[in-house]
């Protein structure tokens, strides 16, 4: 039985790595969807770590295979600051993490993005870390058209 450690995200990065790429039966060059969908971030920050910029990649390599799949980026920050402010800084992190895929060689149309501020965290309000965080959600091809208009 392997174990891993989870304090730890470059190992982290680098066991989804493993897992991606050594999965039995997967077509010859096909990628599984990733398994991790949300990232967090430092006290008024919008850039991601370097193990996460990865992990973005690839979500970036399995939504250039498979261009009918649409996600929607979910941008949150903590209580900290006016509503204002915080409604700023959630869609600053999903817009810099929509920015990354596209530059990845997503397109752009497979990409939604939203904004909450501090209106639905993730753990107690007072959990500040654990509320700075985008979320990617993958959406079937009805969700998705019926978001788009």
């Amino acid at each position: 039985m392997t174990v891993l450690v989870l304090d730890n995200p470059s190992l982290l990065a680098q066991a989804a790595n493993l897992v991606a790429n050594s999965t039995p039966g997967k077509a010859d060059g096909a990628q599984r969807r990733p398994h991790r969908t949300k990232f967090h971030y430092g006290f008024n920050k919008h850039g991601l770590s370097d193990a996460d910029t990865g992990m973005i990649e690839q979500h970036a390599v399995y939504l250039r295979q498979n261009p009918s799949v649409r996600v929607r980026i979910h941008g949150h920050s903590d209580n900290f600051g006016s509503e204002d402010y915080n409604q700023f800084l959630s869609r600053l992190r999903a817009s810099n993490l929509a920015r990354l895929l596209i530059q990845a060689g997503v397109q752009e149309s497979q990409i939604l993005q939203t904004g909450w501020g501090s209106c639905r965290p993730l753990a107690t309000p007072d959990d500040h870390a654990a509320n700075r965080r985008v979320e990617l959600e993958y959406l079937t091809n009805d969700v998705s058209q019926a978001l788009q208009g």
